[in-house]
């Protein structure tokens, strides 16, 4: 910076700007020269995609099984016994866990929580690896 006494009244500080116009024109010319370049279009070989394609399996339906307050209970909707509920689950418990589909338990407010609780641990003996629950 330099500083000049004008007229009487003190220092006056101005400020130099000369450098910073040179700065600005080198990144000007630096920016001219580089703007062709960046526009060539380079080629790149992408993957083409697989002429066999393998698509996802269909996710599996849950099973709907509802515990009413009384103990009696629904699988998808049709009434079952426990000796049947306990051969479903035991079809169920059979398959690979990827082949499995979800139980979901649906059991009324007022169910006693042994009931459903049997219905678990009868699921959980025989394999059952997914088991979730529906208000």
């Amino acid at each position: 910076m330099a500083f000049s006494s004008g007229g009487g009244s003190g220092p006056m500080a101005d400020m130099n700007v000369t450098p910073l116009v040179d700065v600005m024109l080198v990144l000007l010319i630096i920016f001219m020269i580089t703007a062709p370049v960046m526009t060539h279009k380079i080629s790149i070989d992408l993957p083409q995609p697989s002429p066999n394609v393998i698509e996802p399996p269909k996710p599996i339906d849950p099973i709907n099984l509802m515990i009413r307050e009384t103990g009696g209970m629904e699988w998808n909707n049709n009434p079952i016994t426990l000796p049947e509920l306990q051969a479903q689950l035991a079809v169920l418990g059979v398959k690979a866990e990827a082949d499995q589909p979800e139980l979901r338990i649906k059991a009324a407010d007022t169910t006693e929580y042994d009931k459903i609780a049997s219905v678990m641990g009868e699921a959980k003996r025989v394999g059952v690896k997914k088991i979730g629950f529906e208000k």
